[in-house]
């Protein structure tokens, strides 16, 4: 990889942190990330007990180790015991933080658009005059890492790899996004209700002039 490369990553990976840890302090501030007049439409639901999991897994882990070292009487425990504790904290906030942006980072509904989030830098807007069908259908990422990925012009922004709701633009339509602009005629998204956000969606459409 060049040095471009390598600067870019490492932009985004401090941009990604940052990000995390404004999202923990709105969190405990509850204050969510919603604009006033915008309908949040949440999506937590999936990820949130399996990152429950590896926030008290991790945390037990830090406490563990922590508590074993001290009591080893050697040069090398003492050297490593401090760098381990910062680590493990550092991983415990970095995980509360990805949980966080999915509780105050929701989809958000407004009067012209739907944008649709993953987190806490991810986003897509779809326009809601190219809107022509919401409904019901489940399609899987490759892989549960990646937040978005794109084929034969479905753009899906899955929650752990998994979306629950498909948009029908009815054509090709460029839409905005956090990495530029993007073409696509559907759109799929994880909602944790499905079926109602379909139904308020097609109620936007039923009465579009």
């Amino acid at each position: 990889m060049s040095g471009r490369g390598l600067l870019h990553l490492g932009r985004e990976a401090v941009l990604m942190e940052l990000a995390l840890y404004r999202s923990l302090g709105r969190w405990i501030a509850r204050r969510p990330d919603v604009p006033d007049g915008a309908t949040p439409l949440r999506y937590a639901q999936l990820v949130g007990p399996m990152l429950w999991l590896w926030i008290l897994g991790s945390a037990t882990e830090t406490v563990a180790v922590e508590l074993v070292l001290r009591h080893v009487d050697a040069d090398w425990a003492e050297a490593i015991r401090l760098p381990l504790l910062v680590l493990g904290i550092w991983g415990v906030l970095w995980m509360l933080g990805m949980l966080a942006s999915y509780r105050v980072r929701p989809h958000l509904l407004e009067a012209d658009h739907l944008r649709v989030r993953n987190g806490a830098r991810t986003w897509v807007d779809v326009p809601l005059a190219a809107l022509t069908r919401a409904r019901s259908v489940e399609h899987e990422l490759p892989g549960t890492i990646r937040a978005v990925h794109r084929e034969d012009g479905l753009l899906l922004v899955g929650v752990s790899g998994r979306t629950n709701l498909e948009l029908d633009l009815g054509g090709p339509t460029v839409l905005r996004s956090s990495r530029g602009e993007v073409t696509a005629d559907r759109v799929g998204l994880w909602v944790d209700e499905p079926r109602d956000v379909a139904r308020e969606l097609a109620s936007r459409i039923a009465v579009r002039p």
